[in-house]
């Protein structure tokens, strides 16, 4: 919008606001104002007196960019209109754009609105890393060298598509590869166990008759449990997404989802199969609230689910979960301790899986060494059902199997030691170091706190593993008896016949005769005699019959390349 003197000898350049300052000066109020268009306007210049110089628009035009710093007064034609509206809303509450706008609309946003309003544009800005094509390259439409967004809300949904971004680190300034893993990612561990969540609890409530409803608060520990986790997760996720941080809301779902499924609706199966109205409660406010939570990183999944559950219209038409709507257990320890009771069970699982020790195969006992053990006292039985131990022993003699691993830290020692470097970490190697209250004295000389890390490590020779942040060590007997081998029969034999249930498409209420061959394997013979009822009862068997041959009998593996044969039939229909 500038006009310029075309003759040098008299000099002159005006630079136009508005339609009214055009029409005033030129006569005419323009309709169009794009080239040619607007080139038409032509006037002589007022600063020359011999009426021959002519003001015309110079031909150059601004920088894109300062347009879409003009944005926000702009959009509302400020100052000439919506005064009141833009007063109400200027400094916007936050701005989004990649890094590279540094130079471009944040640069120009900043200009302008300094310039004109001697105040921010943005109250907060969000600065997203770049998007890169699997060729390493930025994404682009003439490389095509991204997934076609089409293909991929087809096949695993726009909310995969939302989830692996807002998770990952292009949120935090970093580049990320567009490739299509991190969406099935988001399926597998965010989508998937929604739905499966949702799934259990119409599964086993409608079967039990069971009508969910909002539970204000529970008294079954592993309900007060999952309510405390929940209201944290509305609490945690309602500060990060104050502060804009998605990527951290991301993780704070994340982590409560693995809580929800892989330990309270696990260890809770058997009170669901009873039609417990407690559990079933329960679930039906974790998923209402969990929807709730999420609703804005998995718009649409959230909304069927909470469709489905409340018969609300939408789970985007309800308010964000106020702080008083779940009521926490009186005891501000019990999240602290069912973590350390799950970090217990995870440690003796991981040692399962170092020794090849299947999870099936019950064993004799686990041993628990930590400082204020004491407190896990009430949830032994809980640990020996997890961990399938037979037996859990506490103590808090962390030295019996344990011991503390001294690891120094070079960048930060080192200038401070100079040469005598070399000589503390051969005197830590050697083991001359001591703990002298809180402090760490190697060789004689005093460490700083940043100057050493301290690590509990399980003893060697022992089957353990040292529980997280150094709170002590979990051992695991790994010694198999003949009585506990033929119990992990039973459970193995078990388990298959459940799968087989749920291939054969029976309902989880139906019952059953069994029939099985268990052919040379006299072992496998006197297990199932030994755990005939525990058989029955855990695959809903009426009858069970040991016979064969069978002609049409499921073939399926035990273990140590053992086999069976399982003739199945339904006896009734629950």
């Amino acid at each position: 919008p500038i006009w310029k003197s075309d003759d040098p000898a008299y000099p002159r350049v005006d630079v136009y606001g508005s339609l009214d300052e055009l029409e005033h000066d030129f006569g005419v109020r323009p309709d169009d104002l794009h080239r040619p268009f607007i080139d038409e306007l032509v006037r002589p210049n007022p600063d020359d007196p011999t009426g021959t110089s002519m003001m015309r628009r110079i031909p150059d035009v601004l920088d894109c960019w300062f347009e879409s710093g003009s944005m926000p007064f702009a959009q509302v034609h400020y100052p000439f209109d919506n005064n009141e509206w833009f007063e109400s809303h200027f400094p916007g509450d936050f701005i989004v754009e990649y890094i590279g706008q540094t130079r471009g609309w944040f640069y120009t946003l900043h200009v302008l609105a300094t310039a004109l309003f001697d105040r921010p544009s943005f109250k907060t800005c969000l600065v997203h890393g770049v998007l890169l094509g699997d060729d390493g390259q930025k994404l682009s439409k003439r490389l095509g060298n991204y997934p076609d967004p089409v293909d991929v809300f087809d096949t695993v949904g726009s909310d995969a598509m939302r989830w692996a971004l807002l998770s990952s680190s292009v949120l935090r300034g970093g580049d990320m590869v567009t490739d299509r893993r991190a969406m099935e990612e988001a399926v597998r561990h965010v989508l998937m166990p929604i739905w499966n969540a949702w799934y259990f609890l119409t599964l086993y409530a409608n079967a039990a008759g069971v009508r969910g409803e909002l539970q204000p608060n529970a008294e079954h520990v592993l309900d007060r449990y999952v309510l405390a986790k929940v209201a944290a997760l509305r609490t945690d996720v309602t500060a990060r997404l104050d502060v804009f941080d998605l990527s951290g809301a991301c993780a704070s779902v994340l982590s409560f989802i693995d809580s929800l499924n892989n330990w309270y609706i696990r260890r809770s199966r058997d009170r669901f199969w009873a039609g417990d109205k407690g559990a079933v409660d329960t679930l039906h406010t974790v998923l209402s609230m969990l929807c709730r939570v999420a609703g804005p990183l998995l718009p649409l999944t959230t909304d069927s689910v909470y469709h489905d559950l409340t018969g609300a219209v939408s789970v985007h038409l309800e308010n964000w979960p106020s702080s008083d709507e779940v009521v926490l257990d009186a005891d501000p320890d019990l999240v602290a301790t069912m973590d350390t009771v799950r970090a217990v069970c995870s440690a003796a699982a991981s040692i399962r899986k170092a020794n090849g020790l299947p999870n099936r195969q019950p064993l004799s006992r686990v041993t628990i060494a930590a400082p204020g053990v004491e407190r896990l006292r009430p949830f032994e039985e809980l640990i020996a059902d997890e961990a399938n131990v037979k037996s859990v022993a506490l103590t808090d003699d962390v030295a019996s199997a344990g011991e503390l691993v001294l690891q120094l830290v070079p960048a930060v020692l080192g200038p401070r030691a100079g040469a005598d470097m070399q000589r503390l970490i051969a005197a830590v190697r050697a083991g001359d170091w001591t703990r002298d209250g809180d402090d760490v004295v190697v060789a004689g000389r005093t460490l700083q706190h940043d100057e050493y890390t301290l690590r509990l490590t399980a003893r060697a020779g022992t089957t353990a593993n040292p529980l997280p942040d150094g709170g002590g060590v979990v051992v695991l007997d790994t010694e198999i008896t003949e009585a506990l081998a033929q119990e992990g029969l039973a459970r193995v034999l078990v388990r298959r016949i459940n799968e087989l249930r749920r291939t054969d498409g029976l309902h989880v209420t139906d019952r059953i005769h069994l029939v099985i061959d268990v052919h040379d394997h006299e072992d496998v013979g006197e297990a199932i005699g030994k755990y005939r009822a525990y058989i029955m009862d855990e695959t809903l068997a009426i009858e069970l019959v040991m016979a064969g041959p069978l002609s049409d009998g499921h073939r399926i593996e035990l273990t140590d390349g053992r086999a069976v044969s399982v003739g199945l039939s339904v006896a009734s229909t629950g």
